[in-house]
């Protein structure tokens, strides 16, 4: 498979990302360049039973996501956020809309809740398909859930506190596109870390967002170009 090189890649905004030194750059994608489906074929493989919450360490904060799909011209899209540059942590960054779990909550709570709270989604409207590889983050010491749901249509959905500054519908198949995607690991071996990359023209989509975006894409199904 031809891979593109660096020059190739696409721009993907201006947002400045920490880079360690001794930083290696891997082009070769864990999934299938061009590679569209529909939003059904794309939650075929998501198991409907939730996993355990297992925080990874003692004092992780338990979180979840909304992971929210609809069908476009194009195949299936996935509604992606951007934190407001007025937060004290990963401001700019592209996020799922999502937050920590309040006390007695369920992870599918949770993601509901910040999901009207941040962008206005009327809890109603999502289908809760099931959930992705749950994981873990170091800097904000958290244990994320990513619930997947879908939409029967792309709503007009905007920020609704300072959380967020931009909501925006990212089709699969430019996540796909050739020159997108690379990956990257940081630090030195044996502690070395791979961190994955989407440039879209005007974004830059990247750490545990990326990751769980990877974990989406690289489900068994089959691949329509």
């Amino acid at each position: 498979m031809s891979v593109p090189g660096p020059a190739d890649r696409r721009p993907g905004g201006r947002q400045s990302i920490p880079r360690p030194p001794n930083t290696v750059t891997e082009l070769d994608p864990p999934f299938h360049l061009g590679a569209r489906w529909s939003v059904a074929e794309l939650v075929a493989p998501i198991a409907s039973a939730s996993a355990p919450v297992l925080p990874t360490f003692p004092d992780a904060r338990e979180s979840a996501v909304l992971v929210v799909l609809a069908d476009g011209p194009d195949g299936a899209e996935v509604l992606l956020t951007r934190r407001s540059m007025q937060l004290t942590n990963h401001k700019g960054e592209m996020s799922f809309p999502g937050g920590r779990c309040d006390p007695g909550e369920t992870p599918v709570e949770t993601a509901l809740r910040e999901a009207d709270e941040e962008i206005g989604l009327d809890p109603a409207r999502p289908v809760v398909v099931g959930e992705l590889e749950h994981l873990s983050t170091i800097v904000s010491r958290s244990y994320i859930v990513p619930v997947v749901a879908t939409l029967d249509e792309r709503l007009d959905l905007r920020p609704r506190t300072i959380e967020s500054d931009r909501v925006m519908w990212t089709p699969i198949a430019e996540l796909t596109r050739p020159g997108t995607y690379h990956r990257e690991r940081w630090g030195m071996p044996p502690l070395d870390r791979p961190l994955h990359f989407f440039h879209l023209d005007d974004e830059t989509v990247w750490g545990a967002t990326a990751r769980m975006l990877v974990d989406l894409l690289t489900l068994p199904r089959p691949v329509r170009a």
